[in-house]
């Protein structure tokens, strides 16, 4: 007989989904976007939401569909390709920026207001905060249990307190907005969208959820792909509430913070305003829990990866890339994410392409076609863009800055475009012959 979840089980699989993307990170970043987008803040909001919570949703779903497994969603490309594919986004999620960053930030917004931000509170903590995160990722198969029945829904009253708080206790009007987000702040929301992170770590969740529900003996894939599904719009659900309610407490916390750096400031300033002196150990409590499911979900399914592809045992792996994570958690806040938004910017192209695109295969007599051409023009105009953003816009040419929607980093989009009319084109005119691929 067919083993299939409860709904407890279910609604379990969902909440781990939704605690393993909303990280300490997640919880900044609508804040300071709410600040900056003054009386624009909800179209702002309506960009942020689609590359914050709509493309992760669609991720999951399509990686639910060939397994969970990206090495089964890049094949469009070729082996070597997508092997590469999936080491650069486990990699960006995993011990390079996503979970050190879970531990910098919850250290700047939960812990850095009592002890400073000096280096010696942040290695403390760190090397507590990955000790947790290590002594968890060890056990994989109770992931469902230690996460999906006691963490995530901790998390989610804690966010729940947080949102009702912010939607019944604003703390003043917008601010005027910020010169980002006077003429376009869709399009800035969209790409401050990717700071999030999320579609990127979709990209490695998806095995994350399915051995979840596999710990629980589903062995259909139909039942599998069914609960994933759900599983993810569970997620984006709870994603969308909390995103809403964070853009509403930036949005009206100018006042408090008009000169803030970034959300950590602006959630610390109105947790104060708001519940005084208890207000700092409930939001150290809240954004510690947040990053340490978020960096738990991301060891695992990095550790899963790296094994399956090394050879090298899943233990080790877990203390390898702990550690590691450690020491770049060192690097602080404000020098992580100087780091890795021009890499978001160059690598969110490509996943971009690749994951809208798989649910078209059907359509193509090689899918390789449009795919493999599509994601290269997506990377090089990506990588411009990401140069943009980074220490060294002057090394580019003058041309780029009037490439069209260059102004909000979306130039790699018109180009992309155009080349996949071009290779719908193409194949639909050459018909099912072989090619090549990387």
């Amino acid at each position: 007989m067919t083993k299939r979840l409860t709904s407890k089980d279910i609604l379990a699989l969902g909440f781990m989904t939704f605690a393993l993307f909303v990280g300490a990170g997640n919880i900044i970043f609508p804040p300071m976007v709410g600040l900056q987008s003054g009386q624009h803040v909800w179209l702002a909001a309506a960009g942020f939401l689609i590359t914050a919570v709509g493309l992760p949703v669609i991720t999951v779903i399509s990686l639910a569909r060939v397994g969970g497994d990206i090495d089964a969603l890049s094949s469009p490309i070729g082996h070597k390709a997508g092997l590469l594919l999936a080491v650069v986004c486990y990699l960006a999620v995993g011990p390079l920026f996503a979970t050190p960053r879970t531990a910098t930030v919850s250290f700047a917004v939960g812990v850095a207001p009592f002890t400073g931000n000096g280096e010696l509170p942040l290695l403390i903590y760190s090397l507590i905060y990955f000790a947790v995160v290590i002594g968890i990722s060890l056990y994989p198969g109770r992931l469902l249990d230690t996460v999906g029945h006691v963490l995530a829904p901790l998390k989610i009253i804690a966010l729940a307190v947080l949102g009702i708080a912010a939607m019944l206790w604003p703390a003043g009007q917008p601010l005027p907005v910020s010169a980002g987000y006077s003429h376009l702040p869709f399009s800035s929301g969209f790409v401050n969208g990717y700071l999030t992170m999320d579609t990127l770590g979709a990209m490695v969740f998806g095995i994350v959820i399915v051995n979840a529900a596999r710990s629980r003996g589903v062995e259909s894939a139909h039942f599998l792909t069914r609960y994933t599904i759900l599983a993810g719009l569970i997620a984006g659900i709870g994603l969308t509430a909390v995103y809403l309610t964070l853009f509403k407490l930036g949005s009206g916390s100018g006042v408090l913070v008009p000169g803030a750096q970034n959300g950590a400031e602006i959630l610390h300033a109105y947790v104060q305003y708001t519940f005084g002196a208890a207000g700092s150990g409930f939001l150290t409590v809240l954004i510690t829990i947040a990053g340490l499911v978020t960096a738990v979900g991301l060891t695992c399914a990095c550790a899963e990866f790296f094994s399956e592809h090394t050879g090298i045992g899943y233990g080790k792996w877990v203390f390898l890339l702990g550690l590691f994570s450690m020491l770049v958690s060192n690097l602080g806040l404000s020098h992580l994410i100087s780091i890795s938004v021009p890499v978001l910017t160059a690598i969110y192209p490509p996943c971009i392409v690749l994951i809208l695109l798989s649910f078209t295969l059907r359509w193509w007599h090689s899918s390789a076609r449009l795919v493999a051409p599509g994601m290269l023009v997506s990377l090089v105009f990506g990588c411009l863009d990401g140069i943009k953003v980074s220490a060294y816009p002057d090394i580019l040419p003058a041309w780029v800055d009037r490439l069209p929607l260059s102004a909000p980093g979306l130039a790699w989009l018109p180009p992309t475009l155009v080349m996949l009319v071009v290779a719908a084109a193409y194949d639909q005119s050459r018909g099912r012959q072989q090619i090549s691929v990387l």
